[in-house]
């Protein structure tokens, strides 16, 4: 690989030895890919947060790496394993609730933002067209390479962590144009009502790609939220990074005149293809004993519209709409939050239902409207699932 002075200078130690440590992986992380130099960056986002997920060894890791270096740039973390600010109403242990703090404050002590979500882009880390940044939640590095165009590879939890240290990561992968085309097409012929129906198509679209690049051609604009719900889906049932939308997401042109695109095969999707992908991702019938909306992060719009659909109503069993801090505090001001707590609902922040040890609760069956959380919930979770629509789920728990 080719370095600079300064990635030279902080590769052999004159810039510290937790740097010369990061440069050394990442260059080795380089070399597997044939990447030709190292390119900076303007932002991360790192995974591996919650307790639930990296444990002891994890927490050890943050903790040594705290001890030698410091972010460079805008980094946030991914949703932690409990709401730190209202764990005990929620139900969580306060010995989980310990680890999954001192997680978090070994992340601040480096300089890491503490606020944890999925959904960076809807809080103020939301990078420019074509700029390289380093994410690793695998729905915000859809949405970023996506819906934003800015660049970034799935990077994992520490490779993420790493680059933010060293404000660099090789060049490879999504960050070069040539491999962010079109791999093949999913002509669409079918209108969606609401997330429940994109993120069907979603799961179903992953699962035929792996890691290819999918472009859909769909019969009317999917809107942000529902671009963030495709995404998502895409993410976990395949090992997608990028999508393009045919005159909605910004390299779509790119993909779509690209000179190998009409050659492509192209996938045909009907109504039946998205009605049996949405019955198929519920495991049981049962009523859910717990409501969880927001995976990923809600935004204040979806919170808005929780807030109507209880308004005046009494809530039988519970429901979280999961989202970060600085949205809860908008849903706080706009008067959203109280309605939905007036229901009985809860808006809970920095966690989510797949990275909670939610399954330590009483509860049996899960109400989803992701397709990513009912793909994930029944493994990471071992509970039951019922995906559907926000609309029918509230109507399922009043």
């Amino acid at each position: 690989m080719q370095l600079t002075k300064y990635e030279e200078d902080m590769y052999n130690g004159e810039y510290g030895e937790g740097k010369a440590e990061c440069m050394e992986i990442l260059v080795s992380l380089g070399k597997i890919y044939d990447a030709e130099k190292m390119i900076p960056i303007t932002s991360a986002q790192v995974s591996g947060v919650s307790y639930k997920t990296i444990g002891d060894a994890g927490l050890d890791f943050v903790v040594d790496l705290g001890l030698k270096a410091d972010v460079e740039l805008e980094t946030m973390l991914n949703p932690a394993g409990v709401d730190i600010e209202n764990w005990e109403e929620l139900g969580f242990s306060e010995e989980f609730t310990k680890k999954q703090i001192d997680i978090i404050r070994g992340y601040e002590s480096i300089g890491v933002m503490s606020t944890c979500t999925c959904t960076p882009y809807l809080i103020g880390n939301t990078p420019l067209l074509n700029e390289h940044v380093a994410w690793s939640e695998s729905s915000a590095v859809c949405y970023v390479n996506s819906v934003i165009g800015a660049r970034s590879n799935r990077e994992g939890g520490p490779s993420a962590l790493l680059a933010a240290i060293v404000g660099r990561t090789p060049y490879y992968g999504n960050h070069i144009l040539e491999n962010r085309k079109a791999d093949i097409i999913f002509d669409v012929d079918y209108d969606f009502t609401n997330e429940a129906e994109i993120g069907a198509l979603g799961y179903y679209a992953g699962q035929i790609v792996n890691d290819k690049n999918p472009y859909f051609k769909l019969n009317t604009n999917p809107g942000r939220n529902n671009l963030k719900t495709l995404g998502a889906a895409l993410a976990s049932s395949g090992a997608v990074s990028i999508y393009h939308v045919e005159d909605v997401t910004p390299e779509a042109d790119f993909a779509r005149y690209h000179e190998t695109f009409d050659e492509l095969e192209v996938v045909d999707v009907d109504e039946k293809i998205v009605k049996d992908n949405l019955d198929g991702l519920s495991t049981t019938d049962k009523v859910p004993d717990l409501v969880c909306l927001g995976c990923p992060h809600a935004s204040i719009s979806e919170i808005q519209k929780v807030a109507q659909l209880v308004n005046g109503k009494k809530l039988k069993k519970d429901l979280w709409i999961c989202t970060s801090k600085a949205i809860k505090a908008i849903s706080q001001q706009c008067g959203f939050s109280d309605i939905i707590e007036a229901a009985g609902g809860k808006i809970v922040s920095d966690t989510c239902m797949v990275v909670a040890p939610v399954e330590e609760l009483d509860y049996e069956v899960l109400g989803v409207n992701s397709a990513k959380a009912a793909n994930y919930v029944p493994n990471m979770c071992k509970l039951d699932v019922v995906y559907d629509t926000v609309e029918n789920l509230i109507d399922m728990i009043t």
